[in-house]
């Protein structure tokens, strides 16, 4: 069984079990368990396709803790202007497994 979810603006297939790092979740602790309700997807026996959401159907997640990725770099130059400009970038992340899906 698994199902898909929107999160973040990004959508996520996922398995019971499946380890996830989804964008900063406010007030996320570890050992914390959080329910996503935007399931667009759930496929087992028979397959649920939503409009825009299925009905009734929920994913648990425990979240497993919260980190920061790798820093990218942005760097813009401007030849022959004597321009440029570096800036670096951490995106927050959230790390949680897949309890149980509920179709």
């Amino acid at each position: 069984m698994y199902a898909v979810i929107k999160h973040g603006g990004k959508q996520y297939k996922v398995n019971v079990g499946d380890v996830l790092d989804l964008d900063r979740i406010e007030g996320a602790e570890p050992k914390q368990t959080i329910e996503i309700s935007d399931v667009l997807l759930v496929s087992g026996d028979e397959t649920k396709v939503g409009t825009p959401n299925v009905e009734g159907a929920k994913v648990v997640l425990e979240v497993i803790g919260n980190y920061r990725g790798k820093k990218v770099i942005i760097f813009k130059k401007r030849r022959r202007k004597d321009s440029k400009k570096k800036r670096g970038f951490r995106r927050d992340y959230t790390k949680v497994r897949v309890k149980e899906i509920i179709a």
